[in-house]
Parts: C-alpha cells; structure tokens; sequence
C-alpha cells in the first residue's frame, strides 16, 4: 500500500476526525501513562487548529491538523525507502512539492520537521474545505518495494476503520484481552461512563481522563453517567 491508496480508503474530513478522536480516547483509558500512547488528538493543538497524531515508539509518526481551510496529514515512516535519511537528505521528489499553499505552513511546522529544517515526511495527503477528495502529489516510487512510503504500517487503523481492527493492535500492543463491545461505543463516540471505561481499565476512573477528555474534546460525560 502507498499514500495513492491511502487517498482512496480515507473517509470523508469530519468522519477522520471522529476516528482520531475515538483511537486517543481508546488509548488514553487504556494507558494512563501518555509516553506510552500511540494515539493522541489535541482539540486546541493552535488558534482554530486540532491535531491528531500517531506515534510508536520506534520512529514512525503520522500527524493530522484539521484547520479552517481543510486537512493536512504527514506521515514518516523511519525505515521507509523513501525517508529523506535514506536518500540526499530532503524529502522524496513528489512528496510534498504539490501541497498547495494553504498548507505550506505546515510543510515547515517545527513539530514537522528535524533540525535542520528538513520535514520529517515519507508520505503526505491534503484535502482543502472546497475538495471532493483526498490527494497527494505525484510520486515515482522506488521499485521493488511493497511499502515504499510506509504508509501501510502507517495508516492502518485510518484505512481499516473496524472496531475489530482497533482491538487486534490493543488486544498485541497491551497485551491485555480488549473488550469490543467498549470499543464499538467509543467508536461511536458515546459519551464516558464508569461502567464503559472500567470494561476496558479497570484501574482508571472516570476522574482520571477529564483532562484527557477535554484535551480530546471528547463528549463530556453526562451528569448521571459518572
């Protein structure tokens, strides 16, 4: 899989971020200890801007800002043929020479790149307010390579967006049974309750992610729900 296909199988701006919503929430009842998240979203990241973001602990990252003028999405994948540390040390030609000027300023965020100033970019989407679709630029991609940008590893809970498919990267990662039921309703974005989040944590009150929830801006609990 490469960015190409990520394009086709991305659902619609509101629907992706619902999902980045619903995978921190997930990681966040499941792990207390924010270093040890994939999964993060933080709905006042800048002025009018939210920022999803995925990282694994071993170098691939993918971030996600949703602004007023569309959505741009980086993704690195560190062992990827394409990382520019593989290469002249700049991003693969394509990459992002097409991303359109309103989101240039996140091509050169400092969060997005090393520090050198090189962006730290081996596979990059974009969709403005007024598209009807998610595109990318024009890539030549090394041969021979079955995830030539990474963008399979990357992307995989963005593309398989099943409740089941979120369960099998927990169930491995945490190493603890994860209940589906629970994560269908996170899914769906239902309001917290102890109930819910004890079926995942049973160490982790509802106390414990308001910050999170509110970072998140996940819906609040209601009152007769806590």
């Amino acid at each position: 899989m490469t960015v190409y296909d990520v394009a086709r199988q991305l659902p619609s701006p509101t629907d992706l971020r619902n999902l980045c919503r619903s995978l921190a929430m997930l990681d966040a009842i499941l792990s207390p200890d924010w270093e040890d998240r994939f999964y993060s979203f933080n709905a006042g990241w800048a002025d009018g801007e939210e920022m999803a973001s995925m990282r694994n602990g071993s170098g691939d990252e993918y971030s996600i800002v949703f602004a007023a003028a569309g959505v741009y999405l980086r993704g690195f994948g560190h062992e990827a043929p394409m990382s520019p540390y593989g290469s002249d040390g700049e991003p693969w030609p394509g990459v992002i020479d097409e991303v359109p000027e309103v989101f240039k300023s996140f091509v050169e965020e400092p969060a997005f790149t090393d520090e050198d100033g090189v962006p730290v970019v081996t596979a990059c989407l974009w969709r403005e307010a007024t598209d009807d679709q998610w595109r990318h630029g024009v890539i030549d991609f090394p041969a021979g390579c079955a995830d030539p940008d990474g963008a399979t590893g990357l992307f995989e809970l963005l593309v398989d967006r099943s409740p089941e498919a979120f369960q099998r990267y927990a169930e491995d990662y945490y190493e603890v049974s994860v209940d589906l039921e629970a994560v269908r309703d996170v899914y769906a974005l239902r309001p917290l309750n102890q109930k819910l989040v004890s079926s995942l944590n049973s160490d982790v009150t509802l106390e414990d992610l308001a910050e999170d929830v509110a970072e998140i801006g996940y819906p609040q609990p209601a009152p007769d729900e806590t």
